[in-house]
């Protein structure tokens, strides 16, 4: 019920501001000789969420909370597009890079390393479960044959 709301609210303010262009857009311009300050002659375009204009998301969409566990995510899939296990989001190519994968599983496990005594129980448990998975994928995933060079 919420979510509707929610669309109902964003569709007014849609409408709103759709009304607000016309109305501005028909109206005559002011004839007052004296030039109203900035802030008055061009009104700030309500604020999305996060502050930011009307269709910024569009471009640079909000992001999650930064947190290991993301950082731990964000690497884990990049291995597994590197691997050829996922297309890669811009180009949908799914071709194995081998060694870009074996890079990111070793950046995971030097962030492993590194943060050692540091993490939750929660925490270490989840890079070592990926890492884990990342290395398993990696070795029954067998490099394509090399062709000699001539």
């Amino acid at each position: 019920m919420s979510e509707e709301k929610k669309i109902i609210i964003d569709e007014d303010w849609k409408s709103q501001v759709e009304a607000e262009k016309e109305a501005a857009a028909q109206s005559p311009p002011a004839t007052d000789p004296t030039p109203a300050p900035a802030a008055e002659s061009a009104p700030e375009p309500p604020a999305a969420a996060g502050g930011e204009p009307p269709g910024a998301n569009d471009i640079d969409p909000p992001m999650p909370p930064a947190s290991i566990g993301m950082l731990i995510s964000s690497l884990a899939t990049e291995a597994m597009i590197s691997m050829g296990h996922f297309p890669h989001p811009l180009t949908g190519d799914a071709t194995p890079r081998r060694n870009q994968a074996k890079y990111l599983i070793d950046t995971l496990d030097v962030l492993k390393q590194k943060t050692a005594g540091n993490l939750t129980d929660d925490e270490s448990k989840a890079i070592e479960d990926v890492l884990h998975q990342l290395r398993m994928a990696f070795v029954t995933n067998p490099a394509p044959p090399q062709t000699p060079a001539e």
